[in-house]
C-alpha cells in the first residue's frame, strides 16, 4: 500500500458501504443480493452491522476488494486485489526496503488492524482456523520478546548508515553543481557566439564551438565517474541494510556480532589514525563494505597536513562543504583563517597579516569581534612575548586544537558519534562495574578499574549504585549466601565455606591465605553471617 492513503482509504470505504444497521441502501449491490450474504443481512439488527461476524470479515473484504466489473478499478494503483488480505496488509516475507513495501497498518481503517481482523486474515478459507495457528501464537510472545532485545542493541547503529548515506549526498550535490556550473558557462558561450556570428569568421566560430563540445565530453566524463562513485555508495547503503536485517535471523547471529565487534575495532583504529592496521582488518574479516576507510582516508589528508602546520587542504574542504558548516554554525573556517594570520605575524610579515585581515577575517567580524580583536593585536607583540594573553596564541598546541575541531566538524557532517564506538560500549560496561572501592588500595586486581586505562575512560561516569551488596569468594569466585556462608580467618581476611573446605581436604585440615599467605587450622575460622 503505497503512503498517504489513509484519506483515499476513508473516502472509498464510506463510499461503499455503511456500518449502521438502519441505513441499508449504502450497501454494494452485489454483495446484498450475494446468497452468502443473506444471512449475514437478515440478521444484521442483532448483530450490530454487516461486518458483526467476525468469522464472515475477512472473506467480505477480500470480496469488497474486487470491483463490481471485476478489476481494479476502484483504486487508481497498479495493485492486484485480489491477493489474499493477509498478503495486502502483512506480507510474511517482505521485498526490499521501499516506499511501496512499507507497513500499511497506519493507514488502514480500524476494523482492518483490530485483533478480530488478525484472526479472520489467518483464518483458512472456509473460515476454519488452522491447527498451526495455535503454537505460532505461543511462539509470539517469545518471537517479540528477541526482537526487543535485537532493536535495543542497534541503537548504536546509527552512524553504518548515515555515513554512506551522507557521502551519497555529498557526492550527488557536488555532480549537480558541476553540471549547472558547467552548463550555465556553456550556453553563455553559445549565446555569445551566436551574437557575434556576423562579425567573426567561419573558422573563428568552428573552433569556438569546438572547445564548447570538448569542455562537454570533459564534463561527460566526470559525470560519469560520478555515477559510477554513486552507484558504489549506493551499493555500499544497501550492504549495510542487508547487514542488520540479517541480526534477526538466529542462525547467522553469531556471525553478525563478530562482524559488529570487527567493526567497532576499525572504527577505533581509524579515529586513531591506524590506518594500515584498519584496513587489513576489514579486509580479514570481509568487511569492506561495512565500515568507512575511503571517509577516513580523505579526513587523513586534512589531519595530516594541519599537523605539518599547513591550513590549505582545511580550508578546501571548508568551501567544499560551506553551505552545511554555515547551517550548523561552525567556527572552524574562521579559527583556521586566524591561524593563518597568526602566521604571518610570527614570520613578522605584518603587512601581509593586515591585507590578510582586511580580506579574509573582516567577514566575521559581525559575529566574532572579540576573538578577531584580540588575534590583531597580535601585530604588536613578536611571537616570542611574555604577555601571556598573547604568548597562548603563538603556542604550537594551536594546532592539536585545530586538529580536534576538524575532527568534530567531520563527525558532525557525516553523523558519526565524536566518541569511537569502542569507548562508547566500553562506558556502558564500566557504569555497571564503577564503585566507590574501585578507587582504593583494596581494589581486586581482577577488577577493571583497578587499571589506570579504564579508571580514565569510567572518570565521567557516575558510580552504580547497589541496594543490596552482594560478596563474591576470592578463590571460588562463587557468590557467598546463606547456602554457602563466609568464614572469617584469623587475619581478618574472609572467603566461602566451601573453598575453604575443599582446601582445608587437600592440606590435612590446613588453610593458607591466598593474600598473605598465612597458615592457620580449620577449626580456628569463625563463621560470619550476612544480614
Amino acid at each position: 500500500m503505497p503512503l498517504g492513503c489513509t484519506a483515499e482509504w476513508t473516502n472509498v470505504l464510506q463510499n461503499r458501504f455503511f456500518f449502521s444497521a438502519d441505513r441499508r441502501t449504502h450497501l454494494p449491490r452485489d454483495e446484498i443480493q450475494d446468497e452468502r450474504l443473506g444471512k449475514t443481512e437478515q440478521g444484521r439488527g442483532r448483530s450490530g452491522g454487516v461486518l458483526g461476524s467476525e468469522k464472515w470479515r475477512g472473506r467480505w473484504i477480500e470480496r469488497w476488494f474486487r470491483s463490481p466489473n471485476g478489476s481494479n478499478s476502484v483504486f487508481p494503483h497498479q495493485w492486484q486485489w485480489r491477493i489474499p488480505v493477509s498478503a495486502a496488509i502483512e506480507p510474511s516475507s517482505p521485498p526490499s526496503p521501499s516506499l511501496s513495501s512499507v507497513s500499511t497498518a497506519n493507514s488502514l481503517p480500524a476494523f482492518l488492524s483490530s485483533p478480530a481482523m488478525d484472526m479472520a486474515i489467518d483464518s483458512a478459507p472456509n473460515g476454519d482456523a488452522s491447527p498451526a495457528a495455535a503454537p505460532a501464537a505461543q511462539a509470539a510472545p517469545t518471537s517479540t520478546a528477541r526482537l526487543a532485545q535485537l532493536a535495543e542493541s542497534l541503537k548504536l547503529e546509527h552512524q553504518l548508515v548515515r555515513v554512506p548515506l551522507e557521502h551519497l549526498k555529498k557526492t550527488i550535490r557536488f555532480d549537480y553543481r558541476l553540471a549547472e556550473r558547467e552548463f550555465t558557462a556553456v550556453l553563455s558561450s553559445v549565446a555569445e557566439a551566436a551574437d557575434s556570428l556576423d562579425s567573426s569568421s567561419v573558422d573563428e566560430t568552428l573552433k569556438q564551438l569546438s572547445s564548447l563540445v570538448t569542455r562537454l565530453q570533459g564534463l561527460k566524463r566526470k559525470l560519469e565517474e560520478g555515477g559510477k562513485l554513486e552507484n558504489l555508495q549506493v551499493q555500499r547503503c544497501r550492504a549495510r541494510l542487508e547487514h542488520l536485517r540479517s541480526v534477526a535471523d538466529a542462525d547467522k547471529l553469531d556471525d553478525w556480532k563478530d562482524a559488529r565487534l570487527n567493526r567497532i575495532l576499525v572504527d577505533y583504529l581509524l579515529r586513531m589514525s591506524y590506518y594500515d592496521s584498519a584496513q587489513k582488518l576489514a579486509e580479514t574479516g570481509n568487511i569492506q563494505e561495512l565500515v568507512d576507510l575511503d571517509v577516513f582516508i580523505e579526513a587523513k589528508r586534512v589531519i595530516e597536513s594541519l599537523r605539518n602546520k599547513d591550513v590549505v587542504p582545511a580550508l578546501i574542504w571548508c568551501a567544499e562543504n560551506k553551505a552545511r558548516l554555515k547551517k550548523s554554525k561552525s567556527k572552524l573556517e574562521f579559527q583556521l583563517r586566524l591561524q593563518e594570520f597568526i602566521e604571518l605575524v610570527r614570520a613578522n610579515e605584518h603587512m601581509k597579516a593586515i591585507f590578510y585581515a582586511r580580506r579574509y577575517l573582516a567577514p566575521w567580524a559581525a559575529t566574532n569581534m572579540k576573538e578577531m580583536q584580540r588575534v590583531v593585536t597580535t601585530l604588536a607583540f613578536r611571537h616570542n612575548t611574555e604577555c601571556s594573553v598573547y604568548k597562548v596564541l603563538f603556542e604550537p598546541t594551536q594546532w592539536d586544537y585545530l586538529v580536534e575541531q576538524f575532527k568534530q566538524e567531520f563527525c558532525r557532517l557525516f553523523g558519526m558519534t565524536n566518541e569511537p564506538l569502542l569507548n562508547i560500549y566500553l562506558q556502558a560496561g564500566l557504569t555497571a562495574l564503577k564503585t566507590p572501592l574501585c578507587y582504593k588500595e583494596a581494589c581486586s586486581k581482577e577488577d577493571p578499574l583497578s587499571q589506570e586505562g579504564f579508571r580514565k575512560l569510567a572518570e565521567p561516569l557516575p558510580f552504580s549504585k547497589f541496594h543490596h551488596s552482594k560478596l563474591v569468594c576470592y578463590i571460588s569466585k562463587k557468590l557467598m549466601d546463606h547456602e554457602n556462608p563466609p568464614l572469617v580467618l584469623p587475619n581478618g581476611h574472609v572467603y566461602s565455606t566451601k573453598a575453604l573446605e575443599e582446601m582445608a581436604q587437600q592440606n590435612d585440615g590446613k588453610i593458607t591465605c591466598p593474600r598473605t599467605g598465612e597458615v592457620c587450622n580449620f577449626n580456628e575460622l569463625v563463621k560470619a553471617f550476612i544480614s
